[in-house]
């Protein structure tokens, strides 16, 4: 009779183990979706971001005109692997490095400024 009622009671606790296992599962659900809600929303539109500029700095060419991130318009005319020279206006040079390069501008954009 002891061993029949010990199985009896053993029965039910394993089913509630199992049981204990689904609400677990149930509540990293949250976790996960927001992780995946997270993905779609910043990082994946910042990975994009990074590749469009990382494919214009390599497609600058000597002739473009650019602005940098501190705001200097000018023209290139000197490239190397890491820096770049920029002139600024006629006679002036600066040398800078290729990631500061924010955006290339249409020719002849800086020319119909002034």
């Amino acid at each position: 009779m002891f061993i029949s009622s010990a199985f009896a009671q053993t029965a039910p606790a394993a089913a509630a183990g199992g049981s204990d296992m689904m609400s677990s599962l149930t509540g990293m659900l949250p976790l996960v979706l927001m992780f995946v809600v997270l993905y779609f929303v910043m990082i994946r539109p910042q990975m994009k971001k990074q590749k469009e500029h990382r494919a214009m700095i390599d497609a600058l060419a000597k002739g473009d005109e650019v602005a940098t991130a501190g705001g200097l318009l000018g023209k290139v005319t000197k490239m190397s692997d890491a820096y770049l020279t920029l002139e600024i206006a006629s006679g002036v040079e600066v040398q800078l490095q290729r990631s500061a390069i924010v955006q290339v501008l249409p020719k002849g954009a800086i020319s119909s400024s002034k």
